[in-house]
């Protein structure tokens, strides 16, 4: 095992893409088997309707997580907007560690904010607004005590008004706020953020030699930030 950190986000697994599957397990079994710790920063699934869902294919990532962390790779993983109904079962099932969004960690001396980056996106009123609605703990309650077809039904509907909505807003609209982002690491003490959801990836050099790193989305490219005692690297991979 070598001394090293990963981090990747925006995934989006879905049978429907079974090569963003096929990279990804290919990738916890090399990669990730390699190194100290995994975070994955939201959106591990295109859509997750809760932890009593038999997707075969999901099943397959649940294992492969479980073989990971059992070899003694830590794995860790924040909410995205699209499977924000991962719960305790998901947990048990893989042995990973849910964390809360912000959440702050400590590496290699560097304090350091861990964001999905929905958050960060405070132009896009209606989508805050959508947020606040479906993160609420008893609508999230209300919605996992349905059937299984009831929600699926209601993740085709949801995934539909998301779909019309990044089609018909400008995209600096769907972008991180500058000064959200700044409020974010104030608050937090911190001068390094790592963040997804936007799926652009890059390194961007903000005042008083603070960083912002944007992980890529798996969908066009497979992206991981690898982060070690040398210092730290975003990749696309293949």
């Amino acid at each position: 095992m070598q001394d090293e950190t990963l981090f990747i986000a925006d995934l989006h697994l879905d049978s429907s893409h079974p090569e963003i599957s096929k990279l990804f397990l290919g990738f916890l079994d090399t990669d990730a088997r390699k190194s100290d710790a995994l975070y994955i920063l939201g959106d591990l699934f295109e859509v997750w309707l809760g932890d009593d869902d038999n997707n075969p294919e999901h099943r397959k990532v649940i294992k492969a997580i479980k073989q990971l962390t059992s070899q003694g790779t830590s794995v860790y993983i924040q909410h995205g907007n699209r499977d924000f109904l991962i719960g305790s079962r998901f947990e048990s099932l893989t042995g990973c560690q849910l964390l809360p969004d912000p959440y702050v960690i400590e590496l290699y001396g560097n304090r350091i904010l861990l964001m999905h980056g929905d958050l960060l996106c405070t132009d896009d009123i209606d989508y805050q607004q959508f947020r606040q609605q479906v993160r609420d703990p008893d609508w999230i309650r209300k919605t996992l005590q349905l059937p299984l077809k009831k929600r699926e039904q209601i993740a085709k509907n949801l995934r539909k008004q998301s779909q019309q909505h990044t089609q018909t807003k400008p995209e600096d609209i769907m972008d991180v706020n500058p000064d959200t982002v700044k409020q974010y690491m104030q608050d937090n003490n911190t001068p390094m953020l790592i963040h997804g959801h936007t799926h652009r990836p890059a390194i961007h050099e903000l005042d008083n030699k603070t960083r912002r790193i944007v992980l890529g989305d798996w969908v066009t490219q497979g992206s991981v930030l690898r982060w070690n005692r040398d210092g730290y690297r975003l990749q696309s991979i293949r």
